[in-house]
């Protein structure tokens, strides 16, 4: 009974604090071999078992519910969702050479992201290396040949809101990095904007900052996401 109240209070502490295995190794009296397998195992079966409930694989539906509060909150309509990827350090896994190493000098894997206008993740992809773009690493997920395919369930093109005009995509925004698409689009470089097209710049930048906030929100909740994590990489 002991040891499983040490897990029902370190688990906790690692995730919200970031705090090492070794710190942890010296706080609770637990080997830091027995420590990161248990960190390992915990974290595989909250996956397991809470995804479905928390990131449900988006249909329909969710996307217009998405794209309602888009409206609202960033006057963007037929936006479905923000795309970008978060860099989470880490110490260098064993075996891997230089495939984590990234240009800054250190050792990262990317989280790649869509989120919605609450600051909720709504599809991700976790454990790229972090020497490919961000927008290869979309390219190459799940979700993003699911949207480069169109195979996401996305609703069928309308007219904006209140207009008679052509149907138009639903779509997804991202930065620069990304490649535009049927379903994804990106701000219009910086040279030589009209009015019209600054607007659109602002307005995307807004649906877009959403995805950011989520991250933040992430980090700052989690703090283990703001600390090199020690991992293990092999397959499960």
């Amino acid at each position: 009974m002991l040891i499983n109240l040490k897990f029902f209070f370190f688990i906790p502490r690692f995730l919200a604090t970031g705090d090492s295995f070794t710190s942890l190794h010296y706080s609770f009296r637990l080997g830091i071999s027995t420590i990161s397998t248990i960190v390992k195992e915990t974290c595989k079966v909250i996956w397991d078992e809470l995804h479905e409930e928390f990131i449900p694989t988006p249909n329909r539906r969710r996307w217009l519910k998405i794209e309602q509060k888009f409206r609202e909150v960033c006057q963007f309509p037929h936006c479905v969702g923000a795309v970008d990827g978060k860099h989470i350090r880490i110490l260098k896994p064993p075996g891997t050479g230089s495939e984590f190493f990234n240009y800054k000098k250190y050792f990262l894997i990317v989280l790649m992201a869509i989120a919605d206008a609450e600051y909720r993740f709504v599809a991700v992809d976790i454990g790229a290396y972090s020497r490919t773009n961000d927008s290869m690493i979309f390219k190459n997920s799940f979700m993003g040949r699911s949207v480069y395919n169109r195979s996401f369930d996305f609703p069928p093109p309308e007219p904006m809101p209140g207009t008679n005009g052509p149907p138009l995509p639903y779509v997804l925004v991202g930065d620069e990095a990304f490649q535009m698409a049927g379903n994804l689009i990106k701000p219009y470089s910086s040279r030589g904007l009209d009015a019209t097209k600054q607007n659109f710049n602002y307005r995307l930048t807004r649906a877009r900052r959403m995805v950011e906030c989520t991250f933040g929100i992430l980090v700052s909740t989690w703090r283990v996401f703001g600390k090199p994590i020690q991992m293990k990489i092999e397959k499960w």
